[in-house]
């Protein structure tokens, strides 16, 4: 373990598969407590949990579904009653919102029930955890949300899902503003394509992914690995000087 977020206690949703569950292992090498929050796959959280234990880590299990009425509150509840062990006083240091409900449809296929759905979940979720989130947020914190190049770069395929990144992205400008006399930064990191269990449709098609390949400046694809790392730095003390900020995290997609 390195030490860089040593006794840190981090919560991370989303975190038992892709870039959550990269950067769940990240911050426990690192160090830190981690909460592994998630909402379906319970199975995989708890592997997530006992990988991190087995090497030496500290990391609990935090289920709440999210996008459904009340749930900031539950997951607050969830974490109290998971982490008591590890975080007996409910204290937190490193918030990072990577849970998401994905969208394919074009306007005229997009319906209004899947709108609010994602809406709900990418948008709602976070402003209100991050809400009951502030008593127990430590000065000299950090909030990290997780954006998606789709917020810039038009995405007609992905219209609801590009607009709430794009409304987390104002949300993370205008929390920074709001939060920095605390000392607690506040930014998103805005991947590209990032080969997740969602990538299937990439692997199965090697000529549409060479295509999307052909997009990227760095000549490849990203890992969820290239995505923790730039989290786990706006994480660390050597991210403290950098807040409002949504950084590029695609390897120079569609430059």
């Amino acid at each position: 373990m390195s030490g860089a977020l040593r006794d840190k206690v981090a919560l991370v949703t989303g975190g038992s598969h892709g870039i959550g569950r990269a950067t769940v292992e990240r911050f426990a090498r690192d160090g830190a407590v981690v909460g592994v929050g998630y909402g379906h796959d319970e199975a995989a959280a708890r592997d997530t949990v006992l990988r991190i234990r087995k090497d030496g880590g500290r990391a609990f299990a935090v289920h709440t579904e999210l996008g459904t009425q009340g749930d900031a509150a539950r997951f607050w509840d969830a974490f109290d009653e998971a982490g008591r062990e590890y975080v007996p006083d409910g204290r937190l240091d490193i918030l990072v919102h990577n849970a998401a409900k994905g969208s394919f449809a074009r306007l005229a296929d997009l319906s209004e029930e899947e709108f609010d759905q994602v809406i709900a979940v990418n948008v709602k979720a976070p402003f209100f955890i991050t809400k009951l989130a502030l008593p127990r947020l430590r000065d000299g914190g950090r909030i990290i949300n997780l954006s998606s190049l789709a917020a810039t770069v038009a995405s007609p395929d992905l219209l609801a899902y590009g607009v709430s990144k794009a409304a987390l992205n104002t949300f993370t400008l205008d929390l920074a503003a709001d939060l920095g006399p605390r000392g607690i930064t506040v930014n998103s990191v805005s991947p590209g394509i990032v080969m997740t269990r969602n990538s299937q449709y990439l692997r199965d098609d090697p000529e549409l992914a060479a295509q999307q390949v052909a997009r990227v400046a760095l000549g490849r694809l990203g890992e969820p690995e290239d995505v923790a790392g730039i989290i786990a730095f706006l994480a660390s003390d050597e991210g403290r000087w950098v807040t409002g900020q949504v950084i590029d995290a695609s390897g120079g997609t569609a430059l």
